[in-house]
């Protein structure tokens, strides 16, 4: 950790997207997806579902296609919410919002956000104290 709190360890290339969707290119934020989401592709006759290393693509016999990056293992797919939105077809949506992959969330958060005004009880408000340096520090056994 550094001292400015971030990690020691930072991909620029993250940094760099995220500052442009933080300055308003919102369509260049990535979703990721379990690679999973293409097998549905890759059994349908006349689809083809295309990579080099860490680059792939979609292509329906209807002629959309979509671009998407490769995790490190293939385990994990993404791409652009802009492509999302402008390239894959609504009757696709929901095959893969059902393969998203997301890090843990707050439920309650997410509530607040969709349905504004919705009851929430979520505990007591209180100060969120930073977490004790336990760096280098050894523990005592009795």
């Amino acid at each position: 950790m550094t001292m400015s709190g971030t990690a020691d360890r930072v991909d620029p290339q993250r940094v760099a997207l995220f500052l442009r969707v933080l300055g308003g290119d919102l369509g260049a934020a990535q979703a990721w997806f379990d690679q999973r989401v293409l097998d549905r592709y890759r059994a349908q006759a006349g689809w083809r579902v295309m990579r080099t290393n860490t680059v792939g693509r979609v292509k329906s016999p209807a002629g959309w296609s979509l671009d998407f990056g490769i995790g490190e293992g293939d385990a994990v797919v993404h791409t652009s919410l802009v492509d999302l939105t402008q390239r894959l077809p609504a009757s696709e949506r929901q095959h893969w919002a059902q393969h998203l992959i997301t890090p843990a969330v707050s439920r309650a958060f997410l509530t607040m956000r969709l349905a504004p005004g919705s009851c929430i009880d979520d505990g007591e408000l209180r100060d969120w104290a930073p977490e004790a340096d336990t760096k280098g520090k050894e523990e005592v056994l009795d």
